[in-house]
């Protein structure tokens, strides 16, 4: 009975070392902690990638839509070819990021009260009139000088999201429209005309 005892008990000793041993082994935590850890650094490493392009991109915007109204703003008279001619200023500073859809309006807008003006002529990057020539529009309310003139740009560019690949989900956040809108006011003489508009 006791050689019976001494089995049974040893077979269980070793079953609680075996459960033991276990308990204690380390050897698969490693793979487990990089399998929970792995996509969520990678998701942060795209992730903080997309955040830099896009304010890569909005600077960029920025500076395109100040360059156009500030280019406007030396000239005493513009025409459509000049108008025109500012959708290439505004790609030449986006360079190295493409504009293929985008949308360009100029508008000279002569001040008749504080954050109110009166539309002279604009011009998009289709050639097209997006604002009516004496329809009035509003101006911030910083622009309060009576009978100046400035010059509106409004620049809007898609901005496609790199961490939806295509095909894979149909989602409106895939694009977002990037603009910005810069008035600048005339440097020579009392307006700007536009000769052909």
């Amino acid at each position: 009975m006791k050689n019976v005892l001494r089995y049974h008990m040893a077979v269980l000793s070793d079953k609680t070392e075996a459960f033991r041993r276990f308990w204690r082994d380390r050897k698969g935590t490693g793979a487990i902690e990089f399998a929970i850890i792995a996509p969520l650094l990678i998701m942060a490493y795209i992730g903080s990638f997309e955040v830099s392009l896009g304010f890569s991109i909005s600077r960029k915007v920025a500076r395109a839509s100040s360059t156009v109204a500030d280019v406007l703003t030396q000239q005493t008279d513009v025409s459509k070819a000049t108008l025109d001619g500012m959708k290439d200023v505004a790609k030449s500073v986006m360079a190295p990021y493409e504009m293929n859809t985008y949308t360009l309006k100029m508008t000279g807008i002569t001040v008749t009260a504080a954050g109110v003006g009166t539309v002279a002529w604009s011009r998009d990057q289709a050639g097209g009139t997006p604002y009516k020539a004496g329809s009035v529009v509003t101006l911030p309310s910083d622009i309060s000088a009576v009978n100046a003139f400035v010059v509106r740009s409004e620049l809007v560019v898609p901005h496609h999201l790199l961490l939806f690949a295509p095909g894979l989900a149909d989602n409106t956040l895939k694009t977002i429209n990037l603009s910005k809108t810069y008035y600048f006011r005339q440097r020579v003489g009392d307006k700007i005309t536009c000769s052909d508009c």
